[in-house]
């Protein structure tokens, strides 16, 4: 660091220390400056020029460094000097220290992260360049954060300073005028009666309602400014035009035309996207033929003695084809075209915000829109890993294509896909090696969930290589003449060495990018996160207020439900944003792995609640003590939930076992729902059944948390009710008899 810099970081921090030592934090409140205002009063009186300058300077200071007591400052200074020069002063005082404290920030700290996070940054000061004005000024009108945070983050940027004095100025003058103004009545306040005046109730109104007046007018603000800079159609063909048919764009066609909104859909491949296609249906019928084969294998446990499965791999493929041609009348053209959605072939193009360029089979046209919902999808994310391009990769989406059963397999990639098709073409007859770069499959689950799968694929002969870096691939080195997946892996010793593992197939599962090329929308200024997801805000508004997103291509979460749960609060937000949106939220968001055992979670995992700080209590349930689990011979697994402390509200479960998805939905409805163990225990569930383990973990956790003083008093009164008392008295009068 510069002497430059370490000097001016020990200025502030002798400043700062010396505010709060004097004990100056304390003396800005309310109570104290109502105490002091005639003292003030009668100095003004004296020597204005004094008190003003004074007033200024303190603001400034205050203000450059960050420190408490502005607000209250403003009002002060609206009861010592009235509205018109208290809010003069003000606006320039409070503008000025502003200035200075994203000048101290970009001195202090902008050089240092910009070499470290210069990527991001980069994405930042290209917004900032394109619309950076009227995006502060956004901030200073709708206080999203508090001041002294805007002022610190965009001093790290590349805005100009007399950009960020002006902008300012203008964006704090609405809200500064209202609280000198209250500061103002408070300062004309001569009696407790005149605390219900008109006036210092409506300026006191003013205050809270202040922020609605400011969001309605920087929305109209937003709309002309997006008019100015595309121009605004005079009037429109639709009311939404939705990218994409996949899981979220269905959902969100569906909703628009329920409620009669006119609504276009634009597809480019195939309705349905990939969960019909090469997602959740063929995955899940690739699964049942697998487990049913493994159930065959392990029939003679059962008492069933039959010979091995012999395994018809084309057709299987075949079963998985049949389940997506039976599921694909609910996704069809025909279906949605019945509900009022015109369905429209070809790719996608925003021209600007309002005018969709679709180019299909069908030759060209424009389609104008009120909104736009982008729910294009994600496709499979390909490692830039060397040798690669030299052999013919599977992926989730071309998996479904194959016609004979590799007889090497091996899975890059151990999360939910990745397990799943794993462990099924293993059951299929595959030797299967699954290579994962983390210390445990399933990355997002806690580890001991992960171990319990692990140990099955384990069983079942799935070479399972755990902290393990792929590092290329090279065609055709296998003494065989097969492919080579060559890796970094732990020995025995605990050593990093290089080992090969040669496949016949490669099957790639770490992850799914957004699909957003060619929709134009980089040219628009709609951002995209660093994971490549574009960026949208809580009600998945994205920075164009007309434009929206749902599903893999907004993330977090890219599992269908996920989609359609997004699906409804993107469309019901723009078609009715101006009255009310609804924030998305995930709190109650379950997801399923459907490997054998599945495992399935709701809420917070304890990695997770440690992570965020979130305190919780852990209460478990093993399913070999469940009554069904024993009688059908599935005893693998758990049941853990997350309670706050002493309290059965639920934060989070996870089911590890057979049947954890169905069985996670009961306590989905009582996180979504408030409800918590007690109520759980306190409903009837159906014996055997396999739903009884959520009754049974409240049950543990109720045992848990019993109450001992009460229990101890029930114990004495029944032993009284008993004549317990009576007898041991009776015994102690003859005991003492004998003696005599």
């Amino acid at each position: 660091m510069s002497k430059r810099r370490l000097l001016l970081l020990a200025v502030i921090a002798l400043a700062v220390a010396a505010f709060f030592l004097s004990g100056a934090d304390e003396a800005f409140t309310l109570a104290n400056l109502q105490a002091e205002q005639a003292r003030f009063q009668a100095w003004l009186a004296a020597d204005p020029l004094t008190v003003v300058g004074g007033f200024f300077v303190l603001y400034v200071i205050m203000a450059a460094l960050s420190l408490p007591g502005a607000t209250l400052m403003t009002v002060l200074g609206g009861a010592l000097f009235g509205l018109g020069w208290g809010l003069v002063i003000i606006s320039f005082a409070s503008t000025l220290g502003a200035t200075l404290a994203a000048l101290i920030a970009r001195t202090l700290a902008r050089g240092p992260l910009e070499r470290r996070f210069a990527t991001q940054l980069e994405r930042i000061n290209a917004g900032i360049r394109r619309e950076g004005a009227f995006y502060l000024f956004t901030l200073r009108l709708i206080p999203l954060f508090p001041f002294f945070v805007i002022n610190l983050v965009l001093g790290l940027t590349r805005m100009r300073l007399w950009t960020f004095y002006w902008v300012s100025q203008l964006g704090m003058l609405p809200g500064t005028a209202v609280f000198v103004n209250a500061g103002r009545e408070l300062g004309e306040l001569q009696t407790l009666s005149g605390i219900l005046s008109p006036g210092l109730i409506g300026s006191f109104a003013l205050i809270g309602v202040f922020p609605w007046l400011a969001r309605a007018g920087v929305a109209i603000a937003k709309r002309r400014h997006l008019a100015a800079r595309f121009g605004r159609p005079r009037h429109f063909d639709h009311d939404i035009v939705v990218i994409g048919g996949g899981s979220a764009g269905l959902v969100a066609s569906y909703i628009a035309a329920a409620v009669k909104a006119k609504v276009a859909l634009v597809e480019r491949d195939r309705m349905g996207g990939d969960c019909l296609n090469t997602g959740c249906v063929p995955s899940k019928a690739l699964i049942r033929a697998a487990r049913l084969a493994q159930e065959v294998r392990e029939a003679p446990r059962y008492g069933v003695h039959t010979t091995a499965p012999a395994i018809d791999f084309p057709a299987v493929m075949a079963h998985v084809k049949r389940a997506i041609r039976e599921v694909e009348p609910h996704d069809s053209r025909e279906r949605y075209e019945a509900l009022g959605v015109e369905v429209v072939a070809g790719n996608a193009h925003l021209d600007d915000p309002w005018r969709v360029r679709v180019s299909g089979p069908g030759g060209e046209r424009v389609l104008t829109t009120r909104h736009v919902i982008i729910a294009s999808g994600a496709r499979p994310r390909v490692p830039d890993l060397p040798g690669l391009e030299a052999v013919e990769t599977l992926t989730s989406d071309n998996l479904w294509q194959l016609e004979t059963l590799p007889e090497r397999l091996v899975v890059l990639g151990g999360g939910s896909i990745g397990c799943e098709l794993g462990q099924s073409f293993a059951r299929l007859g595959s030797r299967v090696s699954l290579v994962e770069m983390g210390g445990q499959l399933l990355p997002r689950e806690d580890a001991e969930v992960a171990e319990v799968l692990q140990q099955r694929l384990d069983a079942e002969g799935v070479a399972v290589w755990l902290d393990t870096r792929a590092l290329r691939v090279e065609a055709g080195a296998a003494d065989d003449g097969a492919d080579v997946l060559v890796v970094e892996a732990r020995d025995e010793k605990g050593e990093r060495q290089e080992r090969r593992v040669p496949f016949d197939r490669l099957l790639v599962v770490v992850g799914r990018q957004a699909s957003i090329d060619g929709l134009g929308l980089e040219a628009l200024g709609v951002e995209t996160r660093s994971d490549g997801t574009l960026a949208v805000d809580e009600a998945l508004q994205s920075v164009l207020p007309n434009v929206w997103a749902c599903g893999d291509v907004a993330g977090p979460f890219q599992l269908t439900h996920a989609s359609a749960h997004q699906a409804w609060h993107a469309t019901v937000n723009a078609l009715f944003g101006e009255f009310k949106r609804f924030r998305v939220s995930y709190r109650a968001l379950p997801a399923v792995t459907y490997t054998e055992p599945e495992v399935a979670r709701v809420g917070l995992s304890e990695r997770e609640a440690r992570s965020r700080g979130v305190a919780f209590e852990v209460t478990r349930y093993p399913l070999a003590e469940l009554d069904r689990a024993i009688a059908e011979g599935l005893t693998e697994g758990f049941v853990k939930v997350l309670t706050v402390p002493g309290k059965d509200r639920i934060l989070g479960a996870a089911v590890v076992g057979h049947g954890a998805g169905e069985l996670l939905a009961e306590f989905t409805l009582a996180m979504t729902h408030g409800i918590g163990l007690n109520k759980l225990l306190g409903t009837v569930h159906s014996y055997p059944t396999w739903s009884e383990a959520a009754k049974a973990s409240a049950g543990v956790w109720k045992n848990a948390h019993k109450p001992e003083r009460l229990l101890g008093w029930l114990s004495r009164y029944f032993a009284w009710r008993r004549g317990e008392g009576n007898a041991s008295r009776e015994a102690t009068q003859r005991r003492s008899a004998v003696r005599h």
